[in-house]
């Protein structure tokens, strides 16, 4: 087993340790002499990483995702960690455990798919029923659907994320269905199981995450629709206007047109399948924010542009107040009395004494 994990680092202290080279970002010194900022990693966490000397020695020896044995210095630079490299050799990737470095769902790839296939089951429908196990039964696709991540870095992010999220969207859709009556729950979960399927082919995930060269012209959106007419084109008894409204659950599924949606939900299991794909999406960003935050001290994370906030770590903040309640306020001592002076008596204002030309002016007045 890999040891130690990102997790198991501590500050002000020499560590040697192999991880994933997620980031290499070659920059100058002001004397012009290059160092490498680098963002490595393993399933447990990220780690900022300077390497400021001998920097020509390994420059051209290792790549973004490869595995690199790393010796340094690790310490706390603006609140966050920070690693100073001093030495750095490449890994052979037959001297890992891939396990060890990418992050994963805590549940296990076999155990979520048989979870999906028991909901595929279960839709009433025949034809959506059908098209569902037209995808279930395509073992290259499900290959992929049981590992890829739901996301590069939003949310989700780790592999098996899409298929717990749509295991999670699938759980919302029976809680809400059965409070608005009116929606057909079917339809619903076909929209969940089908909505970013083309996430499959939009993401690598071989090693860390990104887009793939189709991923980047086309995105998962047009690519889950390709999908999904490649598999209707063998289905020819699929009604035509049912067809639409599936089509309609993918390309609407963002909810607005600004964030990627060619059209937005114009039927109410099209508007409640965009609410809970955001509604699961946002909650698991705020849990991962938390989880993964490299703020060293305080009780909020690192600005997030999805979320377009900061978000409280709650339970170290309810820590601190209670590690406050417990300070007991410093004893009061008695305050001698102490005997003040009698008031002084007011005495009557004194007249001030009237010059002769006063005088002269009042008997002017007078006159």
């Amino acid at each position: 087993m890999k040891s130690p994990y990102v997790s198991d680092l501590r500050p002000n202290q020499l560590i040697t340790a192999t991880l994933l080279v997620q980031l290499k970002d070659i920059r100058q010194k002001k004397s012009g002499e290059p160092y490498l900022s680098l963002l490595l990693g393993d399933r447990t966490g990220e780690l900022d990483a300077k390497m400021w000397d001998n920097v020509a020695e390994v420059l051209d020896t290792f790549e973004r995702d490869d595995f690199v044995r790393v010796k340094g210095l690790l310490q706390i630079h603006q609140n966050r960690q920070q690693l100073t490299v001093h030495k750095l050799a490449k890994v052979h990737e037959g001297e890992v455990e891939f396990a060890d470095y990418f992050p994963s769902s805590e549940r296990s790839a076999g155990e979520m798919f048989a979870e999906l296939k028991l909901i595929v089951a279960g839709i009433a429908n025949p034809f959506l029923r059908q098209l569902l196990d037209s995808f279930m039964t395509d073992e290259p696709v499900m290959r992929l659907y049981k590992i890829a991540p739901a996301a590069k870095t939003v949310h989700h992010a780790f592999l098996g994320g899409l298929i717990e999220h749509v295991l999670s969207m699938c759980a919302l859709a029976k809680m809400t269905a059965a409070h608005y009556k009116h929606v057909d729950l079917d339809l619903v979960l076909t929209g969940a199981i089908l909505h970013d399927v083309g996430k499959i082919a939009e993401l690598t995930y071989e090693r860390s995450f990104g887009y793939s060269a189709e991923g980047q012209m086309l995105g998962h959106i047009v690519i889950g629709l390709r999908m999904l007419n490649d598999k209707l084109a063998r289905i020819p008894e699929f009604p035509p206007r049912l067809r639409i409204l599936v089509e309609h659950l993918i390309v609407s599924h963002h909810g607005e047109v600004e964030y990627g949606s060619p059209k937005i939900p114009l039927f109410p299991e099209a508007l409640l399948l965009h609410h809970l794909d955001n509604l699961d999406s946002k909650m698991e960003c705020m849990r991962a924010m938390v989880a993964k935050d490299r703020n060293v001290e305080g009780c909020w994370t690192a600005y997030n542009s999805a979320l377009d906030r900061a978000v409280l770590k709650k339970t170290k903040f309810l820590d601190g107040e209670a590690a406050a309640a417990v300070v007991q306020p410093p004893p009061v001592q008695a305050v001698q009395a102490i005997s003040l002076p009698p008031a002084p008596v007011s005495q009557p204002p004194r007249e001030r004494p009237v010059s002769v030309f006063a005088e002269k002016l009042k008997d002017a007045w007078r006159r």
